[in-house]
């Protein structure tokens, strides 16, 4: 019999809602108090519902004994019926994404948003009217001062101004409290506010991150440089929570009288282990002086309907777009910053900043004889920037349509298209030459920005999330999320007394948790499969995984024993004398596979990566694949 809290719960709270200490209305104070109860005792009951409804009393030890996929997709609905509502998404999945079916491919590698479909792109590409006036746009970097141009701006064009007014509404930031400026990825991002932030006055910077990410450590160099004290947060073993005394040692203020003491950046939550942080952390920064940065790029494509930016408001916002989910991951991301935060930044010269340029104006360039040596320059770059921006919002994508080395993360694990990826940071040479670009064409049913005097805006990704709304992309994630962490714990070795095949880093079967998971595959013998190899294996079975690197993992008296036996050494790390301790304290952790749900995911997509995983269970596995890929004359995979 199903919980009746199971099927309301998603009602009763929001996984992404601010946790009740930020609240103090002490009107309604019984009230409240029995909302919250109520809501504990439901997201209690959903992860022990969860527990013991998913393939109740069974452990799988043998790949060819899984359940159907009907059959699983069957026993899936009676835990959660109301994941029948969400079929909307499923619709519009197999209508403006049908590229997903059709190349039979699992995109689990995908964090940001996206803004386009792929309906929408190949109906302008077949269009008679493609060198018309509809927005195709690229993107062209350009070098400039970050506070001038958050202060004056700069000469925008309409498509840039229609493109700022869209996601300004999407993301429900007010122009009349914030700024915005246009940058090639996250990374750039990042760097843009390290380089302008007032570290002679504020010199702390203290972030918190439980994964390696290049932005982040980008942000770090550039801080350091400029004499800034940084400082991280630490993740206690073995859940991965945040180590509450020690960061609010790293944050309160001794000191009565208020200047501002540096800048805190939080992420919300972990996009490699789905870890959500109490939003508290925000407020008890800005109380005690802190400039707040908030990195939204893994929150979902509508959590910002629940995060209360009126009530937090921090200094500074970034977010990520890509262009088309499981096709065209290019893209760019977006830099917010409070007006009043604005006077606080120090003038410097930055690259990173982009324009979008509409395709046909490139055209009518490069097609101009009296063109400049630097615009022609410049339009010749432009297909090769905009393929290095590719990585830049979403991460991977397939390897049969990308070289290994591109398909690489960049070490946070996740190689994030709003990253922009390592190998292609604003001064990296060797970019490949491919020109891909997304256009946005009008549709009078979608929600839309005025482009020029005739066209319109439309970015339909968004729309149609915009049309789904917070309830059901949540509700959707959440469930799959669940059953799949449920039913990666069911796969156990045989011969073994039930070793676990899987182990899950972070939250497992939780109602607030995030659509991302951070595991490992483990061997008979206990050792672990390199998460590279699990990756690449993935691939081949055409699904699309990332890997990423733990760190600033603390472990208690209580788990001494297993620091030694769990923490390993990232590659390429700091040794010797020159070492900081933080530095070499973030060389160690744990390597590990990362796999994102994005709004568009479906039960198949979550059971194709349970059965992919399964097959580890044969002892052969890795061999046998070896030697099914040297049969077809293909390269051996490295092992």
């Amino acid at each position: 019999m199903q919980s009746p809290c199971l099927k309301e719960v998603s009602e009763v709270c929001l996984s992404s809602c601010c946790p009740a200490p930020l609240f103090k209305f002490s009107a309604h104070h019984d009230a409240t108090s029995k909302s919250r109860s109520t809501s504990a005792a439901c997201r209690r009951d959903f992860a022990a519902t969860t527990s013991s409804s998913i393939f109740p009393n069974t452990q799988f030890t043998n790949h060819e004994s899984l359940p159907s996929l009907q059959e699983s997709f069957s026993d899936f609905t009676k835990v959660y019926p109301r994941y029948q509502e969400t079929a909307q998404v499923d619709q519009i999945r197999a209508q403006e994404y049908y590229h997903l079916s059709q190349s039979n491919h699992t995109c689990l590698d995908y964090i940001g948003i996206g803004l386009f479909s792929s309906s929408q792109l190949h109906k302008q590409e077949s269009s008679s009217q493609l060198n018309s006036d509809f927005p195709f746009f690229s993107i062209s970097y350009k070098t400039g001062n970050l506070k001038t141009q958050l202060l004056h701006g700069g000469q925008e064009s309409e498509l840039e101004s229609a493109m700022r007014n869209r996601i300004m509404d999407f993301l429900n930031i007010s122009a009349n409290d914030y700024s915005m400026v246009f940058t090639a990825n996250r990374t750039s991002a990042f760097k843009l506010v390290a380089e302008s932030y007032p570290y002679k006055t504020s010199r702390k910077l203290l972030t918190v991150y439980d994964y390696e990410s290049e932005a982040v450590e980008g942000m770090i160099n550039n801080s350091e440089k400029r004499g800034a004290k940084v400082m991280s947060a630490e993740f206690s073993w073995p859940r991965l929570r945040i180590q509450s005394a020690k960061l609010r040692k790293m944050v309160v203020s001794k000191r009565k009288k208020k200047k501002k003491r540096g800048l805190f950046v939080f992420p919300v939550h972990s996009r490699i282990t789905g870890s959500r942080y109490p939003y508290v952390w925000m407020t008890m920064a800005q109380e005690n002086g802190w400039h707040v940065l908030v990195d939204a790029c893994a929150l979902g494509p509508k959590d910002m309907d629940s995060f209360g930016l009126s009530l937090f408001q921090p200094d500074f916002l970034i977010s990520s777009f890509y262009k088309i989910y499981g096709e065209n991951p290019s893209g760019f991301a977006c830099l917010f910053v409070k007006k009043s935060a604005i006077s606080s930044l120090e003038s410097s010269t930055s690259t990173g900043i982009v324009n979008l340029v509409p395709a046909k104006k490139l055209l009518q360039i490069a097609g101009d004889s009296s063109g400049t040596d630097t615009e022609l320059e410049q339009i010749s770059r432009l297909g090769l920037q905009l393929d290095a921006l590719g990585t830049a919002s979403s991460f991977s994508g397939l390897i049969s349509n990308h070289t290994t080395q591109t398909r690489r993360l960049e070490r946070e694990g996740y190689q994030s298209a709003e990253e922009g990826a390592n190998w292609t940071g604003l001064e990296t040479s060797e970019i490949r030459e491919s020109e891909t670009h997304a256009n946005l064409i009008k549709d009078k049913n979608s929600r839309s920005s005025r482009y020029g005097d005739s066209l319109e805006v439309v970015c339909r990704g968004l729309d149609q999330v915009d049309s789904l709304g917070l309830m059901m992309i949540t509700n959707r994630a959440r469930y799959l999320i669940n059953w799949l962490v449920s039913s990666l714990r069911k796969l156990k070795h045989p011969n073994t007394e039930g070793f676990p095949l899987v182990k899950i880093y972070g939250p497992k079967i939780k109602f607030d948790r995030g659509p991302a998971l951070a595991f490992n595959v483990f061997d008979w013998k206990g050792e672990k499969v390199e998460p590279v190899l699990v990756q690449k294996l993935a691939d081949r079975n055409n699904i699309s995984l990332s890997y990423g690197f733990l760190h600033h993992i603390w472990f208690s008296d209580k788990y001494a024993e297993e620091k030694g036996r769990i923490l390993e050494r990232r590659e390429g790390g700091v040794k010797g004398m020159d070492a900081n301790k933080l530095k070499a304290k973030s060389d160690l952790g744990i390597s590990v596979v990362t796999a994102a749900l994005g709004f568009l995911a479906s039960f198949e997509d979550t059971y194709r990566l349970w059965a992919f995983v399964a097959q580890f269970l044969d002892a052969d596995f890795v061999e046998k694949e070896r030697w099914r890929y040297t049969a077809l004359n293909q390269k051996t995979i490295e092992v």
